[in-house]
């Protein structure tokens, strides 16, 4: 990935909370770059630091340590003045909770057109309305949100996160509160908007099947980017065996390969299933190098 390309670039990202009485290390060194024009989603567990993480590229939280660039902006040292402009012009937002994204008493139409009015726009319900086509939901254009499902509650959303025609569209849990068939449909909304705009869509989600509607898959654990998927470039290689299913029912998508990652540092994060497989116990496993190959072995019990 040459410089150029990359929209996002975080360097040894570091957030901290602190209360009166504890600390919590919320992202722990990560590392990530977002190519321009990317759909790329973020995985994790709850508490992993998917949401800590969008939140830093969408200017509401600032980091602790480390470095964040967007479209070559340092987002460390801006002021409140220019993160106020960042977040209007730069960047667009998706929440999983509607009440985030809608007001309720106003029309489908007002709603799209409210970021709108802080930049004056003479032809802001046209463009609203032109949002609302984009994103199918040209017909609800006069429905407040009592009248709207939650799946068309999300597609105006998403319409009202496009009004200011930012560079990268952040979603949060998007498809959290509705129906596998209404999901599938948000998800095909972004990718219309990705391949027709070229829009760079970055979307958190806990749901493992949007891996085979993105392009990249990155997994963070405790903190840090532990691994990658990235979908095959060959295309009959991802048509031959788009999904398996292990025994518990969960799907392995293999249209993407799959990579760990490595931090600077040169640590590797091993998912604990891998560990519970090789039956390790404590802490310890024994490496060493064998043709090539980094082979990890459980410790032989005394």
């Amino acid at each position: 990935m040459t410089e150029p390309e990359c929209i996002i670039e975080c360097d040894n990202l570091v957030k901290i909370y602190k209360t009166d009485e504890t600390e919590v290390m919320a992202l722990q060194g990560l590392d990530c770059k977002v190519r321009r024009g990317e759909l790329m989603a973020i995985i994790g567990n709850s508490g992993s630091g998917k949401s800590t993480f969008l939140n830093m590229i969408g200017g509401l939280d600032r980091p602790t340590a480390g470095r964040l660039y967007v479209d070559g902006l340092d987002l460390f040292r801006m002021s409140e003045k220019e993160l106020v402009e960042y977040k209007r012009s730069k960047v667009g937002f998706v929440w999983q909770n509607n009440a985030r994204n809608l007001i309720p008493y106003l029309p489908a139409w007002q709603n799209v057109q409210m970021p709108m009015l802080l930049k004056k726009r003479s032809d802001g319900r046209k463009r609203a309305e032109e949002l609302l086509e984009l994103v199918g939901m040209g017909h609800k254009k006069h429905s407040r949100l009592s009248e709207l499902s939650g799946g068309e509650q999300q597609r105006i959303a998403i319409a009202i996160a496009l009004a200011n025609e930012p560079d990268i569209l952040l979603a949060d849990e998007p498809t959290g509160s509705v129906d596998p068939q209404t999901a599938a449909y948000i998800f095909g909304t972004f990718q219309r908007l990705n391949r027709e705009l070229g829009l760079t869509i970055v979307i958190v989600t806990h749901d493992l099947s949007v891996a085979d509607k993105v392009s990249r898959v990155v997994s963070i654990r405790d903190g840090k980017i532990s691994s990658e998927r990235i979908m095959k470039t060959d295309y009959a290689g991802r048509m031959a065996d788009v999904a398996a299913f292990d025994t518990s029912g969960e799907a392995h998508f293999t249209s993407h390969e799959e990579f760990a990652i490595l931090d600077r540092n040169g640590r590797v994060q091993i998912p604990p299933e891998f560990l519970s497989a090789l039956g390790t116990e404590g802490n310890r496993v024994k490496l060493s190098l064998e043709e090539g190959q980094v082979v990890i072995r459980a410790p032989e019990k005394e």
